[in-house]
């Protein structure tokens, strides 16, 4: 049996179809267990500082008892917590501002217990509260087979797993998780052969994230839209009726799957922009080191660039590519032409060097810094081709 990380993952989203009145009440009324239940979990393991598998050991009971989720969907739920909360424990342990984990968005997790997909009929059967209640709908399928979901569901490579459902403007959508094992090894390393090359990628606030290659991927539209949805939910929160808050989840999924559309674009276009430059893999900052880096990143944002990170991860791994890190110390200080670290050397979105006057943007200095500390400090790939350079604009640089 392959291991979780010899898998290749992907989601098909299609809506449901053919509910009936008590099929959505009771798919409400499970959501709403979840939600209770993950919250359970979540002040439980909070109070006890567990992560990962601690979290299921100290809560799982307690979500099956005092909901009316059945013992998987108990298990699952403990699951979904320790996914969430332990970059939070990991932060308050160490003295920094940590905030508990709340669960709100109108969403489940499925799993092949809870779950039974049926191609040939394009059906679907989910388990809601006890394990003897089923709802069975249909899948809102594209009219034209060249849909990308049916990739998925008629080739029997691709096997379904775990999966999502949500709830927004009064419909159900599920995103059917599918994985399909990675070839064997020997059919998937590359030449050997020297002067391999990286993408660096510098993460913003202004900017999602700016390449080695001086492409920039702008946060205006994300963070407009944003300050639009908190303004919505300021007003809602005001309002403080029953009927708002329910307004105020599905205002929060909207938000969220935004926010995930804009991120699904710009992974796309780093990964593109790795295959244009002939790159073998692309290299982030190490996300847990990234706050002291961007000290005005809030929840919101570190959120997003782990969402980004994993989205590149996965798109990445399909056209074999590489994914790395490197921790994030100085690269928005440090000057990529003389080396010079000062803390005047950046001016918000603009670096000018105190040393050799270089000017450039700040975050496309940085994106080039990333990538050549990472081939400094004598990081490479477990196979493939030995790294020696990163790729830029015009050409690409070997570090000195």
């Amino acid at each position: 049996m392959a291991s979780d990380t010899e898998y290749y993952r992907r989601t098909a989203i299609t809506r449901l179809d053919g509910l009936s009145h008590q099929d959505h009440d009771l798919l409400n009324a499970t959501v709403e267990e979840w939600l209770d239940g993950c919250n359970i979990a979540s002040n439980l393991a909070w109070k006890n500082e567990h992560t990962q598998s601690g979290v299921r050991s100290v809560a799982k009971d307690a979500v099956r008892s005092d909901t009316g989720l059945n013992s998987q969907h108990s298990i699952l739920a403990c699951h979904e917590v320790s996914s969430s909360i332990q970059s939070c424990i990991e932060r308050r342990k160490n003295g920094e501002k940590a905030t508990q984990p709340h669960f709100t968005l109108k969403s489940i997790t499925y799993d092949r217990r809870t779950l039974t997909v049926c191609p040939e009929k394009e059906q679907v059967s989910l388990t809601v509260l006890d394990d003897h209640s089923r709802v069975r709908a249909y899948l809102t399928l594209p009219s034209n087979e060249d849909g990308y979901q049916y990739q998925y569901l008629d080739d029997e490579d691709w096997e379904y797993t775990e999966s999502t459902l949500h709830y927004r403007d009064g419909e159900w959508y599920l995103h059917l998780g599918y994985r399909k094992e990675k070839p064997e090894l020997d059919q998937r390393v590359g030449s050997t052969t020297q002067n391999g090359t990286v993408l660096g990628v510098d993460l913003g606030v202004n900017q999602i994230a700016v390449t080695s290659t001086a492409r920039f991927f702008s946060a205006g539209k994300l963070n407009h839209a944003r300050r639009e949805f908190e303004r919505t939910r300021g007003n809602l929160q005001e309002c403080g009726t029953q009927s708002a808050h329910r307004t105020l989840q599905e205002v929060s999924s909207r938000e969220d799957e935004f926010v995930k559309h804009i991120l699904h674009s710009v992974a796309n276009g780093i990964v593109q922009e790795a295959i244009e430059y002939d790159c073998d893999g692309i290299i982030f900052e190490k996300l847990d080191g990234i706050r002291k880096e961007l000290p005005e990143a809030d929840w919101h944002s570190m959120w997003a660039f782990r969402k980004l990170k994993k989205f590149v991860e996965y798109k990445a791994e399909e056209r074999g590519l590489f994914v790395d890190t490197v921790n994030p110390k100085n690269t928005s200080k440090r000057c990529n032409e003389c080396e010079c670290v000062r803390d005047g050397n950046r001016h918000g979105d603009e670096f000018e060097c105190r040393r050799c006057g270089k000017q450039n943007h700040a975050d496309y200095n940085a994106a080039k810094n990333v990538a050549e500390l990472y081939l400094l400090r004598g990081h490479q790939p477990s196979r493939g081709r030995s790294l020696s350079q990163y790729a830029l604009k015009s050409g690409s640089r070997t570090p000195s």
